[in-house]
């Protein structure tokens, strides 16, 4: 799982040719703290079919609201920079996330 943050979300997340999870996550917000395990587990298992990067919209707030993630948690697939999928809120359980992947691998 790569860490993203302000200088580096463009060039491993919009420019990167192939899909990429991307994990919005705050430190003040519970069920992301909860889930970041669960997500690192599934990087694990499908990290030859996907990047896997997570950002603190805290450390980020910019890219936060460029990208229109408005609450939290959000788990989204990009392809070549382009939003796929995404779960949110109280859909963001690891088995919705899962077969989220799943559609696309």
């Amino acid at each position: 799982m790569i860490r993203v943050n302000k200088e580096n979300f463009e060039e491993e997340v919009l420019k990167y040719k192939g899909k990429v999870v991307v994990e919005f996550w705050s430190e003040t917000c519970q069920p992301c703290k909860e889930l970041l395990p669960d997500v690192e587990e599934l990087s694990k298992k499908y990290d030859k079919d996907m990047k896997f990067c997570n950002i603190d919209t805290k450390s980020a707030p910019r890219i936060a609201i460029k990208q229109k993630v408005l609450s939290l948690p959000v788990i989204r697939i990009y392809e070549d920079g382009k939003i796929l999928d995404e779960t949110s809120n109280g859909d963001v359980t690891i088995e919705n996330i899962e077969n989220m992947i799943k559609k696309f691998v």
